[in-house]
């Protein structure tokens, strides 16, 4: 991964298959309530990959004491399988709610977010989440990374682009914050600089505090599906130009988490300079048809990790359909160091285990 990531030649293909909750759920035979909310999500990826012998990717990320300082939060059984969590966090000139709902077969969902009356409680939300970077606890983060050593690459959460941070906990969600971009430009303006700052000053306390090597920025409404190109530069383009740049001055390798349909902004993407973008979706949760005219946009500075269908190549298809979209791939990537195997989205609890091991075996051994 590492080498991939660098622009090494390694001795085998890496594939990295993104086993996030129902996979390494599966193995371990937990529900997913007592999944999320008991198992270290690090600690279950390190279980998967060893099961598979392959390699993989996964995040960590530090803990915010101040923050739990203010919060209470108070679990209920709603049905059977099935609980509500509220969380309080207080503090402001409200307090201020958030419900999520936990299930023994889907990860978990949010009904309610704390943002709801802009001017109360943006100050409160921005204060308890923007912390000053020497806050932050690091501790569990090098914990992870100690116990995971070289079972896989473990990188160091450091945020999302602005429009995912500030909908996340925005009442009304994607559909409110696009209304605030426009509505309270000035202000939201001002939560950009103080978001690109937090990241900007977690990324340099995370080379400086932990021995990890690569710093991870993810996303969820930052894509073409949800955003115009014209709002993704302006709003979303400016903290990764920061993260990039910072992470290289510290001498780490950064991994841009991207879904949904990029290539209005293939351009733009390869333009930032990040060592690793994935997944790089096949239609319909993206538009990348062509493998090739992504690599000839990266070049040699970006590695390109994804694009298997996780749907109709490893849950639909047959173990030949998932080999030929392998070699589909490593033909358009012949000859270049910068590409790991992976899937266009997570693998599904559903996926014929036949399904998961030609994936592997195709990346291996052709």
């Amino acid at each position: 991964m590492l080498a991939a990531y660098e622009g090494r030649f390694s001795d085998v293909t890496p594939v990295a298959p993104e086993f996030w909750y129902y996979v390494p759920a599966k193995l371990l035979g937990l529900p997913m309530v007592q999944f999320e909310l008991e198992v270290p999500h690090w600690q279950a990826l390190q279980h998967t990959f060893k099961h598979y012998a392959c390699e993989g990717w996964g995040i960590v990320a530090p803990g915010t004491p101040s923050l739990a300082d203010r919060q209470h939060t108070h679990t209920h059984k709603l049905a059977e399988g099935r609980y509500e969590s509220v969380t309080t966090i207080n503090g402001g000139s409200q307090p201020m709610t958030s419900r999520t709902i936990y299930d023994d077969h889907e990860p978990s969902w949010l009904t309610e977010r704390y943002i709801k009356d802009f001017d109360a409680d943006w100050p409160t939300y921005a204060a308890a989440t923007l912390v000053p970077p020497e806050e932050l606890d690091w501790a569990p983060v090098q914990t992870a990374l100690d116990q995971v050593g070289d079972d896989y690459l473990l990188e160091v959460f450091a945020g999302f682009p602005f429009v995912d941070y500030a909908g996340t906990q925005r009442d009304g969600g994607l559909e409110q914050v696009v209304m605030d971009l426009i509505d309270r430009e000035s202000e939201m303006r001002d939560l950009q600089e103080r978001h690109i700052e937090h990241v900007v000053g977690a990324i340099r306390a995370a080379f400086a505090q932990t021995t990890a090597r690569s710093i991870f920025i993810a996303s969820s409404w930052s894509s073409m599906s949800l955003l115009s190109p014209t709002v993704w530069r302006k709003w979303e383009k400016p903290l990764l130009d920061a993260a990039v740049r910072t992470t290289h001055e510290c001498g780490g390798l950064i991994h841009h988490h991207f879904h949904g349909r990029c290539m209005a902004i293939l351009p733009d993407l390869a333009a930032l300079g990040l060592d690793c973008i994935c997944p790089w979706e096949r239609l319909p949760g993206g538009d990348v048809t062509s493998v090739a005219r992504v690599r000839a946009a990266l070049g040699d500075r970006t590695a390109f990790n994804g694009n298997i269908s996780t749907v109709e190549a490893l849950i639909r298809g047959t173990p030949e359909d998932v080999r030929r979209e392998v070699q589909e791939i490593k033909a358009a990537y012949a000859g270049s160091p910068r590409l790991i195997i992976g899937t266009g989205d997570q693998v599904g609890a559903e996926t014929p285990e036949d399904n998961i091991h030609a994936l592997i075996d195709a990346a291996r051994n052709g």
